[in-house]
């Protein structure tokens, strides 16, 4: 079975760096993947960070593809609580348009933030997820001008009206995100990057249940997952021990000015409750040599049962992330 690969970029700040730096690499990185042959480029909502750019999505897609030339460009993704079903259908009908068949609208439910941001988000309004079903059935009907006749806002067109739509995933890291988009016929992402449990079962579920739809005839699912690569084992361990403080710093709250450097990490005293946490955390990444790191992604292809495995990276410097890519692209292309 052929590997696809795709990355999702969240435009994280190292130390020392400044967000417009961090996105500037975001598009960077996307013209690196265009050029090896990655399948798609996600990039993330994040609200009222230090440590990552990335806040709306729509408006970063719009840049990539107009500096990208084949690979498509997507987000991972808009929560879609936040938002109008109606507008968010505007937004990519208009990416959609500009870029046929190259656009890909990944929705989640997640906050994104934290509380404070929620609230800004909703002018202070309790934020609703349980609609967020509903949500999805109306952002379809908007983008394939179906909404039944039932519907309060039947015969409302989402504009531009065109010939294509862009390809609608949902996103999640639990058993009920996979249930539901087995529900409602659509492409299912695991962010095993987020959880390191029971992603294969959440999946397994998703396809065993997976209802055809008009978007959809069988299931379809990709697995997410933090990736690090360099020549040898003992140099990819050096580059991911930033992301192992980072992640740790983020679980203690502690105060972040962005991913920290390898040389940071050597010199921080973990505690051994500290050490489990990043032995726990390394379920969510795969680190090592091409050789290595090749062999992992087959396995999770295998667990996951897709031909398609989407990669996060995070590093300190900018220079080891696009070596890192450009490793797994040239192990697994062929695979």
């Amino acid at each position: 079975m052929a590997i696809k690969l795709s990355i999702l970029d969240q435009s994280p700040i190292a130390e020392g760096m400044s967000p417009q730096e961090a996105l500037q690499n975001t598009v960077k990185l996307a013209q690196h993947a265009d050029r090896l042959g990655y399948e798609r480029f996600w990039v993330s909502e994040h609200h009222d960070s230090t440590s990552l750019a990335g806040s709306s999505p729509e408006v970063l897609i719009a840049h990539l593809a107009q500096n990208t030339e084949r690979i498509k460009i997507g987000s991972g993704g808009v929560m879609l609580p936040h938002y109008s079903s109606y507008k968010v259908a505007e937004n990519f009908r208009l990416l959609e348009g500009l870029n046929p068949e190259r656009i890909d609208l990944g929705l989640g439910r997640a906050p994104g933030g934290m509380p404070m941001a929620t609230m800004a988000l909703h002018d202070g309004k309790p934020r609703d997820v349980d609609r967020y079903p509903e949500q999805i059935d109306d952002l379809l009907g908007y983008l394939t001008d179906s909404l039944p006749a039932s519907h309060p806002y039947q015969g409302l067109t989402a504009a531009p009206q065109i010939a294509t739509m862009p390809e609608v995933w949902l996103l999640g890291s639990s058993p009920s995100s996979a249930m539901l988009a087995a529900q409602k016929g659509l492409p299912y992402t695991f962010a095993q990057f987020i959880n390191g449990e029971g992603g294969p079962q959440y999946t397994a579920a998703y396809r065993n249940n997976f209802v055809p739809s008009p978007y959809l005839d069988q299931p379809k699912n990709i697995v997410a997952v933090f990736a690090i690569c360099a020549e040898t084992d003992e140099e990819a361990e050096r580059v991911a021990s930033s992301i192992d403080l980072s992640i740790l710093m983020i679980e203690q709250g502690m105060r972040s000015n962005g991913t920290p450097s390898p040389e940071k990490a050597a010199q921080y005293h973990y505690s051994p409750f500290e050490l489990l946490r990043i032995k726990e955390n390394r379920k969510r990444m795969v680190v090592g040599s091409p050789e290595t790191v090749k062999n992992k992604i087959l396995a999770l292809s295998e667990q996951y049962q897709t031909d398609e495995v989407m990669l996060v990276s995070i590093t300190y410097d900018f220079n080891d992330k696009l070596k890192s890519f450009e490793l797994i692209a040239n192990a697994l292309m062929d695979a």
